[in-house]
C-alpha cells in the first residue's frame, strides 16, 4: 500500500513539473510573440508625421471646390506636405515642389523663368501658389483642369522629371511613408494618390490675413494713408477689372503685350483653345504677395514692381491682340504712383510654410 502511494506521488509530481514547464514555455512564447508584434508596430509608427488642424477657408469668397474623390483630412494634408517638400520626388533628388514656390519670393522661385530637372531653363516663370485651391484652371495658359492633374504634370514633366513608378517604389520602401499611405488611402503609394496628397496640401496654402485684409475687416490702422489712397486709385483706374475680388484675379486670360515683340512670341492661351483672340493671352496673376514675387509676368521680363506697374499704367504693350477692353493708358502723378505701390505692398503675406520632418526609413 505504501509503495503504491509513493509511486502515485512520484507520478503526480512528475506530471506537475511537466505541466509547470509547459506553462512556462507557453508564457515565454506568448511574451516573445507579443514582443515581436510590438517591435513590428513600433517600426511602422516610429515616424510621426506633423499633423495639424486644417486651416480656415476664406470667409469672403465662395467655398473652395474639393474633388469628391479627394476629400481633405489632416492626415492627408500632413502626408502631402511631406511630399511637397521632399526632393526625393524628383528624378535626381535635387528639387522639390517647394523649390519653385519659396516663401521669400512670394511662393515663386524669384527667377525670370523656372529651372526644371537637369537645371534646364523652362519657357515660363513659376506662378505663385497663394489661394491656388480656389482656382479653376492651372498654369499660365490654363491647360490643366485640376490641381491634381497639374501636380502630376509638374512632377513627371519638365519641372521635376520624375519616373512616377520608380519614385513610388522608393516611397513604399520607406516604412514611414508606407504606413501613412495605408492610413490615408488604405493602399501603398501610387502615382495617383501621391498627387492627391500634394494637391490636398496645396489647398491649405491660403492667404487671407494681409494688412489689406485686416483693414478690410475693420482695422483702420492696418494700412497707411498712402496705401488707402492707393487702393482708391486702383479701383478708379479699373485695375480691378482683372485683379478682382479677394483673390485679386478674375482667373481669365488677357493679352497685355508681354513678349509679343519676340521673333516667335509665346502663343499663351491660344495653344489651348486655338482661338485667334487668345493669342498671347495669359492668366491674370493674383496680386497677393506681389511685392516679393519679382520678376513679373509669364516670362519674368519686368524686373521690379515699379517696372511692371508702369507697363500696366501705359495700357500694356501694343500688338494686334492687345486686350483694349480692359487696358487703357492712365497718366497719374508721381505721388499717386507711390500710393499705388504702397497699396500693392499692403498685400504682402507673412508666409509660414516650413519643411516638416521627412521619413528616412
Amino acid at each position: 500500500m505504501e509503495e503504491r502511494a509513493l509511486l502515485f506521488a512520484r507520478v503526480f509530481m512528475s506530471k506537475t513539473k511537466l505541466l509547470s514547464s509547459l506553462a512556462i514555455f507557453l508564457l515565454v512564447s506568448a511574451a516573445f510573440i507579443v514582443g515581436c508584434r510590438k517591435n513590428i508596430y513600433e517600426t511602422s509608427v516610429e515616424f510621426k508625421p506633423d499633423i495639424q488642424p486644417l486651416p480656415p477657408q476664406l470667409t469672403t469668397y465662395e467655398p473652395m471646390s474639393i474633388p469628391p474623390d479627394n476629400p481633405m483630412t489632416p492626415e492627408k494634408v500632413a502626408l502631402g506636405r511631406e511630399l511637397f517638400f521632399d526632393e526625393r520626388l524628383s528624378v535626381d533628388g535635387s528639387r522639390s515642389c517647394y523649390s519653385c514656390h519659396v516663401c521669400e519670393h512670394g511662393l515663386t522661385d524669384g527667377l525670370p523663368k523656372a529651372i526644371g530637372a537637369g537645371n534646364k531653363q523652362l519657357t515660363r516663370s513659376s506662378p505663385t501658389l497663394w489661394n491656388i485651391g480656389y482656382h479653376k484652371e492651372f498654369y499660365w495658359d490654363g491647360r490643366s483642369p485640376s490641381l491634381e492633374k497639374q501636380a502630376l504634370a509638374a512632377w513627371t514633366g519638365a519641372n521635376m522629371g520624375a519616373k512616377a513608378d520608380e519614385i513610388v517604389a522608393r516611397l513604399n520602401a520607406l516604412q514611414g511613408y508606407k504606413a501613412q499611405f495605408h492610413q490615408v488611402f488604405n493602399s501603398d503609394a501610387t502615382p495617383d494618390n501621391v498627387v492627391k496628397a500634394i494637391a490636398a496640401y496645396e489647398r491649405t496654402i491660403i492667404s487671407g490675413d494681409t494688412a489689406w485684409d485686416r483693414w478690410k475687416a475693420g482695422d483702420n490702422n492696418a494700412i497707411s494713408q498712402s496705401a488707402w489712397r492707393g487702393q482708391n486709385i486702383f479701383q478708379a483706374i479699373k485695375c480691378n477689372n482683372c485683379h478682382d475680388g479677394v483673390l485679386f484675379t478674375d482667373q481669365q486670360y488677357h493679352n497685355v503685350g508681354i513678349g509679343m515683340d519676340a521673333k516667335e512670341p509665346d502663343p499663351g492661351r491660344f495653344k489651348v483653345t486655338n482661338k485667334p483672340e487668345d493669342t498671347g493671352a495669359f492668366k491674370t496673376p493674383t496680386l497677393r504677395d506681389i511685392a516679393k514675387s519679382a520678376p513679373y509676368f509669364h516670362d519674368g521680363s519686368a524686373k521690379t514692381l515699379e517696372e511692371a506697374l508702369d507697363i500696366m499704367l501705359a495700357g500694356g504693350k501694343p500688338n494686334p491682340y492687345l486686350d483694349k477692353k480692359n487696358l487703357e493708358p492712365h497718366k497719374i502723378l508721381p505721388e499717386q504712383r507711390e500710393d499705388l505701390l504702397n497699396f500693392l505692398r499692403s498685400l504682402s503675406v507673412d508666409c509660414k510654410l516650413t519643411k516638416p520632418p521627412l521619413p528616412q526609413k
